[in-house]
């Protein structure tokens, strides 16, 4: 399994790293080591620094890197079981790695495998500047850049839907929890909304 972007944090790695320590292999497709961007670089020793503090537990992690067009490799190509996103899609937008990203997914995966994308969820009328902007993006583009890879889209689920959330924020997704960019500004109304709005889903990568 590969998760890509883990970040500073590594919320699922948590959950993936021990599942998979004795009975399959974690790969976390980090930030580029050599990133002129503070924000990779931090995160990035950061991440390597809270698995160093339990390595009992993370000493099995193969940390590699995804950063197109210089990191593509993720994995040894055609291995790959599942590749797994966590809302990162709106990032490869903004900077126009969307189409190298999810090919990087699709060589690394072997045939029938499994790819997952968690995203903030905008509605498909919404213009892609805009998507851009606010940090949500449509189900129609992620789908549509999944399928120019090679992807066929075979389920979703709603299970991180929030109804609550109209993604019509003034500091797009980044108003609402965990990050309440507005500080302390209708704080009230943003955590009673929750986190984001998210779709969820599930490609493959077909047989032939």
């Amino acid at each position: 399994v590969v998760e890509i972007w883990p970040g500073s944090k590594g919320w699922y790695t948590a959950i993936l790293a021990p599942y998979l320590r004795d009975n399959g292999t974690y790969y976390a497709a980090q930030f580029p080591p050599d990133s002129n961007i503070p924000f990779y670089q931090r995160s990035l020793i950061q991440f390597k620094t809270r698995l160093s503090k339990q390595d009992e537990i993370y000493n099995k992690v193969r940390i590699t890197h995804l950063y197109p067009p210089v990191y593509n490799d993720i994995a040894p190509a055609g291995t790959i079981d599942r590749v797994l996103t966590f809302r990162n899609v709106h990032n490869w937008a903004k900077s126009g790695k969307g189409e190298a990203a999810f090919k990087s997914f699709y060589k690394a995966l072997k045939p029938g495998g499994v790819l997952g994308v968690v995203e903030h969820r905008a509605p498909e009328v919404r213009p892609l500047e805009r998507q851009i902007e606010t940090g949500y993006m449509s189900e129609g583009y992620v789908i549509a850049l999944a399928e120019k890879a090679g992807f066929t889209l075979v389920d979703r689920s709603e299970i991180n839907a929030n109804p609550k959330d109209q993604t019509n924020h003034p500091a797009g997704v980044w108003t609402l929890p965990p990050t309440l960019r507005l500080g302390d500004k209708d704080r009230e109304t943003y955590e009673a909304i929750g986190e984001s709005d998210r779709m969820t889903l599930k490609f493959l990568k077909p047989e032939h």
